[in-house]
């Protein structure tokens, strides 16, 4: 059954004061604090919140009773190291009850991704799995790849283990089923065919190639084959183009032809030895040296979607168990849960996390470990995957070491940086002006935190990239002073806790700037205005050739310059992230170019939303229309009333 709304489910019951005193780590102060909460704590499920003197969250877990669950914090000699150190950083708690077990577990996990802990089991790799969504709030569906959210109306097929899985099955797909892949607006405004239906991707409905009866069939047919009925789908085109043969119509007899080896690719590509699976997920964990990873399969319509490793972390001093079971919990917050989980190892609450999943999905969720039969073999496929990924990490992560022991003797730095910025601006002769910002570290880039700067200071020149480097600057490290202000006050904490998702409040330990000894130059009297002089700057310019050569020339701010061999690995290293940068500067100066070239003048007109708008476009077909129609034109249009077409009318006319 679905669940009900959240202010239903659950309750704030207690939600505890925070104790007050020093930030610093106090045993005694921390079951001072859990001991005051715990007086008046319900034996009843719910979710626990522990929360330090700035107010972040320490640890969110949950409970059958929650009066019995957390008394165990306060017998400080039976927990172990790790929750020790969390005990003495609380001084507060939160407490939110729910109406059964099975709903504090999915609290909790939503809590966890939310807060992101650091004593709570993470997914490192959270991100959003891609779908593909075959949508039907059009006469005519269009196919298309979903991330997020799933709000818009249609079929969903997936998860897949990447975009790149996706692709290929929709250009696949496009040469079988010719679904349009086109935005209705495009769709709305085509008088002949695009390229898609000359090189036969596309029926063409835009321009009536296609009735809408054929469509349909097309629709349903790929709908078939996404839901694992592909059998159904092959004979029939099999059938179409023996009928065609038959008929000397040879032509039509190849597009069939050519629509089969398309089916067939798919199949030989999304072929799994799982006999007897339609929907299911399967999962092995593997562990060495202080790190794990999870291996996941996805299997749709008894069709492979891919694979993919997860590497959780704050994994130490926690059993494989837990942190598999913290894992499922995690990642069905956002991807729907299938009827069947297989798992390599089986779970000590398999059958509460099957129930919180049955609860959120809406149908049954087994969760099975096979011990013989075929699914062991993917089982046993799928450990050797997690032992194959994990080492291969840790290989990347030893080499990830040296160069960054390497980086920080070159540049004096005293310890390896846990966190690098790289800064970089993009523009078109000043317009559309952007900066952008990248994060690195011992794990690689951290994506989640790289950021993006709109340059609004109406006093930056067009094209000044100092400026621009400015702005950037202040923004970002006048943040950082702001919350360090805003913490220094012993005891005090902020109303809300930040997400832990938000880098900002992280210090970097190297900062790298495009450019040469005049940007370093202004990026730390910038730094020196805002009053601080402890972050290390270095600025990577081309070398003697424009870098041609493959020399960079690193400026530091002493005056230094250091060159290094063209095949310095640190080199190499240093011009990966730089060119990260670029590539990140540049993809979003191109999404800002590209929004303000769909920016419209209806844009401008007061009291005409998107939906009106879309209204006018859908009617007349261009901007330039609707400014040169006439009144009665406009108030024709449907969805328009005559108000709101004498306001359109008289913003162009008046």
């Amino acid at each position: 059954m679905a669940l009900p709304p959240v202010p239903d489910r659950f309750s704030e019951e207690n939600s505890a004061y925070a104790v007050r005193g020093l930030g610093q780590p106090d045993i005694d102060a921390g079951v001072a604090a859990i001991r005051n909460v715990l007086a008046t704590l319900p034996a009843r499920p719910g979710v626990y919140r522990m929360v330090d003197a700035r107010g972040d969250v320490l640890y969110v877990g949950k409970a059958k009773a929650l009066k019995n669950r957390v008394s165990n914090y306060v017998q400080i000699t039976r927990l172990p190291k790790r929750l020790q150190r969390m005990v003495a950083q609380t001084r507060s708690m939160t407490i939110v009850t729910t109406n059964s077990e099975a709903e504090a577990l999915l609290l909790e996990a939503q809590l966890i991704k939310r807060y992101r802990p650091p004593y709570n089991v993470l997914l490192r790799d959270d991100k959003s799995f891609p779908f593909i969504l075959v949508r039907h709030d059009h006469p005519f569906p269009r196919i298309q790849k979903h991330r997020g959210a799933r709000k818009a109306k249609g079929r969903y097929f997936g998860p897949y283990a990447s975009g790149g899985a996706v692709n290929r099955t929709l250009n696949a797909m496009q040469k079988l089923f010719l679904l349009r892949s086109c935005t209705d607006s495009f769709f709305a405004n085509r008088s002949r065919p695009c390229l898609l239906y000359q090189i036969k991707r596309c029926s063409a409905p835009c321009v009536e190639r296609i009735d809408a009866a054929g469509y349909a069939e097309l629709v349903a047919d790929a709908e078939d084959f996404l839901s694992g009925k592909a059998t159904g789908v092959q004979a029939k085109l099999a059938d179409a183009m023996q009928r065609a043969a038959e008929n000397m119509d040879f032509e039509l007899a190849a597009v069939f032809r050519d629509r089969l080896k398309a089916l067939t690719f798919i199949q030989t590509a999304q072929a799994i030895n799982g006999e007897g699976l339609e929907d299911a997920d399967i999962f092995a964990l593997a562990a060495h040296g202080g790190a794990m990873c999870i291996q996941a399969f996805f299997v749709r319509g008894g069709q492979n979607c891919g694979s993919h490793s997860i590497f959780p972390v704050h994994t130490s001093e926690v059993s494989e168990d837990e942190v598999l079971s913290a894992f499922l919990l995690q990642f069905y917050e956002d991807v729907p849960p299938p009827r069947q989980i297989l798992t390599d190892r089986l779970l000590e609450e398999c059958e509460l996390i099957a129930e919180a999943l049955c609860v959120k999905a809406g149908h049954k969720v087994r969760i099975d470990t096979p011990k013989r039969g075929p699914r062991t073999k993917l089982i046993e496929q799928a450990r050797r995957n997690a032992a194959e990924a994990l080492e291969r990490r840790q290989a990347e992560s030893t080499t990830q070491g040296k160069l960054l022991r390497s980086l920080a003797d070159l540049f004096d730095l005293g310890e390896s940086p846990e966190r690098i910025e790289i800064y970089d601006n993009s523009h078109i002769q000043g317009s559309h002006a952007l900066g952008a910002m990248v994060v690195a570290g011992p794990e690689g880039f951290r994506k989640n935190a790289y950021r993006k700067f709109n340059i609004k200071n109406p006093e930056t020149a067009p094209g000044d990239d100092f400026a621009m480097m400015r702005e950037m600057f202040q923004r970002r490290f006048g943040a950082l002073l702001k919350e360090e202000a805003g913490s220094d006050s012993p005891g005090e904490v902020p109303p809300s806790a930040p997400d832990a998702d938000d880098h900002r409040t992280d210090w970097p330990d190297l900062v790298l700037i495009d450019g040469g000894k005049g940007q370093l130059n202004a990026a730390r009297q910038i730094l020196a205005d805002l009053g601080v002089e402890d972050v290390p700057l270095v600025g990577v310019a081309k070398g003697p050739h424009h870098g041609r050569d493959g020399r960079e020339v690193f400026h530091l701010p002493d005056g230094r310059e250091i060159s290094l061999p063209v095949n310095d690995p640190v080199l190499f290293y240093v011009q990966r992230l730089r060119d990260e940068a670029h590539r990140f500067a540049i993809g979003a100066h191109r999404q800002k170019r590209s929004k303000a070239i769909t920016v419209s003048s209806l844009d401008e007109v007061p009291g005409i939303g998107p939906a009106r708008k879309k209204a006018l476009l859908m009617h007349f077909g261009t901007a330039k229309a609707v400014r040169e129609a006439r009144l009665d034109d406009l108030q024709r249009a449907p969805g328009v009333s005559k108000a709101v077409a004498q306001t359109v009318y008289d913003y162009f006319h008046g």
